[in-house]
């Protein structure tokens, strides 16, 4: 398929000016805030957002939210070297082997360290490192085999896993796996999940299919000759089938899915699709899991915020998602990006259910 044929069909559902969904997490004159994740812990409504202040690196911040991200805390204390992050941090739930509940932030590039917390995020160990490796959006997600290990995923350019001495990149990206038999504490050495001859493949996200039965992974095309790409594995992760090309679509950057509360999928992400009117924005898309198998282009198209050019006029700086479900059907999902012309940019989220999407697709 040529790139000028590079379309998509379905339906697209404007929300960048309701102003009533969005809730403002972080936002400081003058101060670049970024690629955060987040956290929903068991009780349905206490979040913890983490987020570098500045472009992929710099000091980590942390905020919680015990009412679902309607309202944030202000910065929370948090050890002294997270001042020192390289990477975008990301943070999980994890359950050891003794039912001992964690939360682990990763912050990449070389080496990859890990912070653990023991008591929902109220303090957490400096980052240490968890190998003599390092890799690119570490770790950009998680899931947990039928074994009860965990599994978490990047990519490297070439630049940590196998570099040529000189610190230069390969012009490939490769994605790994390590995985941890003791809830996070402890992590296997990478091994290979995917890479592409032609393309440049980063930035998995993964999703598990409604049965359990399979997994599949979600991955940006960073050369932008093709449109983003999917891997499956029916056997937990232990082999992948070749990259293929996504519709048109979900065609972006750093996928992040949640299925709804009546199976369909909700995945969040920073549009780059060939022909697209929202390039550069956050947008999310609403279909099946048998959507992602058959090459379907799904049923909705969202635009969730329009983001404006920064000071250097590059558009495609937002949109490192985040995405909770809460217990009555919303999606909360936050994200960075240059809301407002001419400022750095903040962190924002924005607030739906799946019931309000199809209303406003079936209105006259």
């Amino acid at each position: 398929m040529k790139p000028s044929e590079k379309g998509y069909t379905i339906p697209l559902i404007d929300w960048a000016n309701d102003s009533h969904r969005q809730v403002v997490v972080d936002r400081e004159q003058g101060q670049y805030l970024g690629h955060p994740t987040t956290v929903l812990l068991e009780d349905g409504r206490t979040m913890i957002a983490v987020y570098p202040k500045v472009h992929g690196r710099g000091a980590i911040v942390m905020k919680r939210s015990t009412d679902g991200g309607l309202t944030w805390s202000n910065r929370l204390p948090v050890p002294d070297n997270w001042a020192t992050s390289l990477e975008v941090p990301t943070i999980y739930r994890t359950i050891d082997p003794h039912n001992v509940k964690r939360l682990i932030t990763f912050s990449g590039l070389s080496p990859v360290r890990m912070a653990v917390s023991e008591d929902d995020g109220e303090t957490w160990t400096p980052l240490e490192p968890i190998g003599e490796y390092g890799g690119v959006v570490a770790m950009a997600d998680m899931v947990r085999p039928k074994d009860g290990r965990y599994m978490a995923v990047f990519h490297d350019d070439g630049r940590f896993m196998d570099h040529d001495g000189r610190g230069e990149t390969s012009g490939q990206s490769t994605v790994y796996k390590i995985l941890s038999s003791d809830g996070g504490l402890t992590w296997s050495e990478p091994q290979f999940v995917t890479k592409h001859t032609e393309a440049y493949l980063c930035e998995p996200g993964i999703v598990r299919s409604p049965d359990g039965n399979q997994l599949a992974v979600l991955l940006r095309e960073n050369k932008r000759r093709f449109n983003s790409m999917i891997i499956f594995s029916n056997d937990d992760g232990e082999s992948w089938t070749d990259p293929v090309e996504l519709p048109t679509a979900l065609t972006g950057d750093r996928h992040q899915a949640c299925y709804g509360p009546d199976g369909r999928l909700f995945i969040s992400f920073r549009d780059t699709a060939h022909i697209t009117s929202t390039y550069g924005d956050w947008v999310g898309w609403v279909g099946t899991y048998d959507d992602l198998v058959q090459g379907n282009e799904g049923q909705y198209r969202l635009r969730l915020m329009i983001n404006h050019a920064n000071e250097n006029g590059h558009l495609c700086d937002c949109a490192y998602p985040a995405i909770e479900l809460l217990p009555d059907g919303t999606f909360v999902t936050t994200t960075y990006g240059h809301w407002i012309e001419g400022d750095k940019p903040f962190v924002m989220s924005v607030r739906f259910s799946l019931g309000e999407v199809d209303s406003l697709a079936t209105a006259p």
